[in-house]
């Protein structure tokens, strides 16, 4: 550590010390060096404080008991957003000692090793600001100070300093630089800090370059004529925190169809964003738990139940009984909102399933057909970073996607993984992300999207390459999914080759098992766990595709104990755009034609196979031409949501017909309903090369026979999934018994994109808990795919472990 030369040495007192204190964790950029200055001036303190590679570094000189209470105040007086890992301390008497207490300037080498906050929504300071017509910073659409604003979206490098951002070009006013100046100020050193005169602007243009003509009396600037406009049934093109955004009336039904057709996103459903939260509640139903999530700095979208008849446009979620809400979370959106009394539709700039625009030309050649006119600035976008997405379940917040809010703020491992070497996880091919592990700490990136998009794949590359040099992580290991196929895999074996690393292939359903495990701080060297898997497909130890899978786990191996009963996909990736196809494979898996012809000809669904090629299909599953069997709970949804007629002919997005048939079950009969009416499943025995799976034919029965008595679809709907939850709990039982015998049932961990069904997972989770049962689930990442890059790393460390212990 370097002292500055000016500091004169000062003779220590018999009951003075002087110290030297590493502060570690997200310590920088969140106004922690002020709190650092003011409290030694509280204790009377001599000595500095400074941003460095590590987090803060403090030199304390004072009395004993000063410093001993100095360091003792730090973590209970931190700012809000800090989050101090640990706190180092040693003595450091022989150095010079400062006559004062300073703030100086950040100490710049090599070896990163501190975090860097992820962007935050406007804090209650700078809210009341940009509203008072008295303070300079009157509806300033980028006001901000260290409690607040943006971070991972604007910085470069580490230290985080505003030569590092994308605010280096704007220099700062003198009332600005005051402001920055002064440590007793909130915005001391708030790398983004500007006002109007000094900082980033925002202006409006039309799509085709013609003036701009608005209905309306009067508006106070660009951004209230936005507000007119999108009023008025225009869609809008938004330059957000972390990229474009489009926008336009939620009450609409015409502007929403207009806004699907020409964005190519005919069904899945938009978020929407809402001027506070007495709208939400006009529009959804909030209990204290989302109301904290939605007011959280993280302000992420929040999956919320919709209230019936709430008014806004039904092309906004289609098919769904569910509404994704935000709040305004930056300065604009809250000016943009202000006039503004129901929601509007708040959904990513760019075409379906593209990443998001961030630079102002390349929105406006790719929205120019969708947007009528765009609500530009000039403060330029570091890196994309979509808006985070969480659902209250089970009682608590859990992450359908980890980004603006979250990312990249570190999950520090359980004790032991900080002597792993340094890993670089690759993620998955849907809902990518990667991670960097060091010491301990993972740094899980934001959400990247599905890699089989060539601009989502160029994005992954540049922010991969972005976050190696930000954190100086220099690899040894890189670990990647076992599919042969998957993007990630490719990149990571290239990163192989090219540095001579070691490569760490790793299970896709052993990196789910992993993640949940490292998400809830499971220890290192913890003996091996039941794990449930529930998801679409992954590569499987036998080169066939899994996809619902138990299995005893510790972050080291994982072997099958049981699984679905693996069922042909007709078509291969065809059978999962379109559903009918698994229902085709399930019923003929579980029964023949002419018996299910015979039992259940008066059916739509009878009818509707009746109209199709199934002849063709019979003959690819015979010869096992494309058509790969896999035990995939997430085909089994698609199977029965198009036997009763759900999303049957084509799926529009990923997991539609799931979810589509969650939004329809009947939660009152879930709650009454015996349990001897929901659908059974039966649990094979063990073969000589086969674990126990999970049969179909009893449920098949019991819902078709529902069908053929003409049952409401949201009773079959609660039927099926309190039936399914019933069969995983069972299992998992047997299974425990078969592996601890009389033990006491232990933990099992619940991960997998279907376990982001709130129906299954919380039946699922009170059924184990019941049985005595400790039961992990997500919360800090997502139990999809988005999550995959955690277990990946944890794996790839702990085995490295073992090995250097050889």
């Amino acid at each position: 550590m370097n002292f500055p030369n000016e500091f004169s040495a000062l003779h220590l007192g018999a009951t003075d010390t002087a110290e030297l204190i590493r502060i570690r964790g997200m310590v920088q950029g969140v106004g922690f060096r002020p709190t650092v200055w003011r409290l030694a001036q509280q204790f009377g303190l001599n000595g500095w404080v400074s941003n460095d590679e590590q987090g803060v570094s403090i030199f304390a000189c004072g009395p004993i008991t000063a410093v001993d209470a100095f360091v003792d105040a730090l973590p209970t007086q931190a700012p809000p957003l800090a989050r101090i890992e640990r706190i180092e301390r040693e003595y450091a008497g022989n150095q010079p000692i400062a006559g004062d207490f300073r703030i100086i300037a950040s100490q710049v080498g090599h070896g990163v090793h501190t975090s860097i906050v992820p962007d935050v929504a406007t804090c209650p300071e700078c809210l009341a600001e940009i509203f008072n017509p008295v303070e300079r910073r009157f509806r300033y659409p980028f006001t901000n100070c260290t409690h607040c604003g943006p971070r991972l979206s604007i910085i470069d490098g580490i230290p985080y300093d505003r030569a590092a951002t994308t605010m280096r070009d704007f220099a700062l006013c003198a009332d600005c630089a005051a402001e920055y100046a002064n440590p007793a100020d909130r915005r001391f050193h708030a790398q983004p800090v500007a006002c109007g005169r000094c900082g980033p602007q925002a202006w409006l243009e039309s799509a085709d370059g013609s003036p701009i003509v608005v209905d309306a009396p009067a508006t106070l600037d660009d951004i209230d004529t936005a507000c007119t406009l999108i009023q008025q049934g225009f869609i809008v093109a938004i330059k957000g925190l972390g990229g474009f955004q489009l926008a336009c009336d939620a009450g609409s039904e015409a502007v929403v169809a207009r806004l699907r057709q020409h964005k190519q996103r005919e069904r899945k459903p938009f978020a929407v964003m809402a001027r506070d939260l007495d709208v939400v509640r006009r529009y959804g139903t909030v209990s204290d738990v989302e109301a904290a999530l939605l007011q959280s700095p993280a302000a992420p979208i929040v999956v919320l139940s919709a209230r019936d008849g709430a008014g806004l446009a039904e092309a906004v979620a289609p098919g769904l009984t569910t509404l994704g809400f935000m709040l305004p979370n930056t300065p604009l959106h809250h000016l943009l909102m202000q006039r503004m009394t129901r929601p509007m539709v708040l959904t990513s700039g760019n075409l379906s399933d593209e990443p998001q625009c961030i630079d102002n030309a390349d929105a406006l050649a790719r929205l120019g057909g969708i947007a009528d006119y765009f609500l530009m600035h000039d403060r330029a976008i570091a890196r994309r970073v979509d808006d985070s997405v969480a659902r209250v379940m089970a009682g608590a917040p859990r992450l359908l996607r980890r980004a603006r809010g979250y990312a990249p703020a570190p999950i520090r491992l359980s004790e032991g993984f900080a002597a792993a070497p340094p890993v670089l996880a690759m993620g998955g091919e849907l809902k990518n992300t990667f991670c960097l592990l060091r010491e301990g700490e993972a740094i899980v990136s934001h959400h990247m999207g599905d890699l089989a998009d060539a601009r989502c794949h160029a994005d992954y590359v540049n922010s991969l390459k972005q976050f190696m040099k930000l954190f100086e992580h220099e690899a040894q290991i890189v670990a990647f999914d076992k599919h042969p196929e998957y993007l990630s895999r490719k990149l990571g074996l290239e990163v192989v080759g090219q540095n001579v690393l070691h490569a760490e292939a790793v299970q896709h359903h052993h990196a789910h098992i992993a993640a949940c495990m490292a998400d809830n701080g499971v220890a290192l060297e913890t003996s091996p766990m039941l794990g449930v898997a529930l998801d679409g497909l992954g590569y499987g130890d036998d080169d066939s595709l899994w996809g619902g899978e138990f299995v005893l786990a510790d972050y080291r191996q994982c072997r099958r104990l049981a699984s679905f009963k693996p069922v042909a996909m007709p078509g291969g990736e065809q059978a999962i755009l379109e559903p009918w196809r698994s229902t085709y494979a399930h019923l003929m898996a579980a029964m023949r034609w002419p018996q299910f012809a015979k039992h259940y000809g008066e059916l739509d669904i009878h009818r509707f196979l009746s109209g199709k090629s199934c002849s063709l299909l019979d003959g690819m599953m015979a010869r096992g031409v494309n058509s790969p069997l896999a035990s995939s709970c997430g085909r089994l949804f698609d199977a029965v949501a198009a036997a009763v007629g759900i999303c049957r002919e084509r799926a529009l997005y990923e997991g539609q017909a799931a979810i589509e048939f969650e939004a329809l079950v009947d939660e009152k009969a879930l709650r009454d309903e015996g349990d001897e009416l929901a659908y059974p499943f039966s649990i094979s025995p063990a073969k000589a090369d086969t674990p126990p799976t999970v049969e179909m034919l009893v449920m098949w029965q019991a819902l078709l026979g529902d069908l053929l008595n003409n049952v409401a679809i949201p009773l079959i709907a609660a039927r099926f999934h309190k039936g399914l939850a019933i069969v995983i709990a069972r299992l998992v039982g047997e299974l425990n018994r078969q592996e601890a015998g009389d033990e006491p049932p232990g933990t099992v961990a619940l991960s997998g994109g279907v376990f982001q069904n709130r129906i299954l997972l919380e039946q699922v989770v009170t059924r184990l808990e019941s049985s005595g049962f400790r039961v992990l689930t997500h919360r800090l990442v997502p139990a999809n795919d988005g999550g995959l890059a955690l277990g990946q790393a944890a794996i790839a460390a702990a085995r490295s472990l073992v090995l250097s212990t050889d």
